[in-house]
């Protein structure tokens, strides 16, 4: 392999240099290495997928917009239409009413935004100490700034040095440990509580029974905002536009990305909810002076329109409930083998296969020898701690789903007889 100049995100370069997979091509559920082999995306990429690859409309909406308006900025008064259509279309798809979309470049984008903006909305009501941001354990916000010091996954704050102050974290799986903060620390500090409504990148983690629901109530009562951090469980990963609506929970504030563009061009956002907005909308207003260049970037919001409009004529948002029985049976049936301890799946097409905790101990490299067995039988899937998710494209069809499965019977089988 010859050495490459790109340095890959989250990947220890001197094994990468040794070994990649290069990607030339996509269509539907399936992508192509460059000798030509097909894959089953089993991840949809990076969760993102969820229309599937090679869609001519988004392909044609984008050239389309180019052609007309490629790129200008929407700071202060300048905008442009596709901007303000999907800023309308998202709105009207969110549980909050009246709500406002801020489009940035992405996810980490997206969680750096709501970060700051809960601070300063709390400053405009004359509250500034109201600057405490709580995430929990295992949780994953992005790399950025904000995100990374919010991150409960202890690798991914690790030798960065001082990171943002008043941060704090909860135990992922107990509501009243915020309840608990809260009373340590004086609910009147707590400015937002930022909640993905199934934990992704941290091993997908499925909330008990009532735990987002509590949170919503516990944040009422100290004042804080609830964050729901939608950016892997959005645009029907749960079954929903955004996610917390399995729960009957309306959040102050929702980060998205992902999906909303199915990842043909990279959009991130947080829809607003109309009392957050207010003070910066109505009577004398007041200016957010934050954004990414891109912000409302015309070819991505052409290219979310496109894949908002796939999603309704083609009915794909519900797919994320209908498949996730099949998805999570597909995935019980790994427990067969004596590597596996644990499935977590069933609340969305998402899903993960705990590793056993000693065989990671003796064989530290299991996780990535599961990873090529299933990539030698052609199936993608992505490890993630101690675990190997998978999260297929919302047009996955129940055959493929079974095909998970059966190369994870036998890639297990073949790992677990490994020395």
């Amino acid at each position: 392999m010859t050495e490459t100049a790109f340095w890959h995100p989250f990947a220890n370069m001197a094994d990468v240099t040794r070994s990649r997979l290069t990607i030339t091509e996509a269509s539907g559920n399936y992508v192509y290495d460059d000798s030509g082999r097909q894959y089953l995306d089993a991840t949809a990429s990076l969760w993102y997928a969820n229309v599937g690859h090679g869609r001519k409309e988004i392909a044609e909406a984008i050239g389309a917009q180019a052609g007309k308006l490629a790129a200008y900025s929407t700071f202060a008064d300048m905008t442009n239409e596709p901007a303000e259509l999907l800023a309308a279309k998202v709105a009207a798809r969110s549980p909050m009413p009246g709500s406002k979309v801020f489009f940035v470049s992405g996810g980490g984008d997206a969680i750096d935004t709501a970060a700051k903006l809960a601070r300063r909305y709390f400053h405009e009501l004359g509250h500034p100490e109201r600057q405490i941001l709580v995430s929990r354990q295992d949780s994953y916000h992005g790399t950025h700034g904000f995100g990374t010091s919010l991150a409960g996954m202890p690798a991914n704050r690790a030798g960065y040095g001082d990171l943002i102050n008043s941060v704090a974290q909860i135990e992922r799986d107990n509501p009243e440990d915020l309840a608990a903060l809260a009373e340590n620390i004086g609910g009147e500090h707590i400015a937002a509580v930022f909640v993905e409504p199934v934990i992704g990148a941290g091993g997908v983690h499925l909330p008990p029974p009532g735990y987002i629901e509590r949170i919503r109530e516990i944040c009422t009562s100290i004042g804080a905002l609830l964050v729901i951090d939608s950016v892997i469980c959005g645009f029907g990963r749960l079954g929903e536009w955004f996610g917390p609506e399995r729960f009957g929970v309306v959040p102050d504030m929702i980060s998205f990305a992902k999906g909303i563009t199915s990842g043909y061009v990279p959009l991130g956002g947080v829809v607003v909810s109309r009392e957050i907005s207010a003070p910066f909308f109505e009577g004398k207003g007041a200016a957010f002076r934050h954004g990414p260049t891109y912000a409302g970037h015309p070819l991505a919001c052409a290219a979310g329109l496109a894949n908002l409009e796939i999603m309704e004529r083609e009915d794909l948002i519900p797919r994320g409930r209908t498949l996730e029985g099949t998805l999570a049976e597909a995935l019980n049936s790994t427990l067969d083998s004596p590597i596996i301890s644990e499935v977590r799946a069933g609340l969305g097409l998402l899903g993960a296969i705990e590793v056993e905790a000693e065989v990671l101990r003796e064989r530290p490299a299991t996780l990535g020898r599961i990873q090529m067995a299933m990539r030698e039988r052609g199936v993608l899937v992505r490890p993630l701690l101690s675990s190997i998710a998978v999260s297929p494209p919302l047009t996955v069809t129940e055959a493929e789903i079974e095909r998970i499965s059966s190369a994870f019977a036998d890639s297990l089988k073949q790992v677990a007889a490994e020395s």
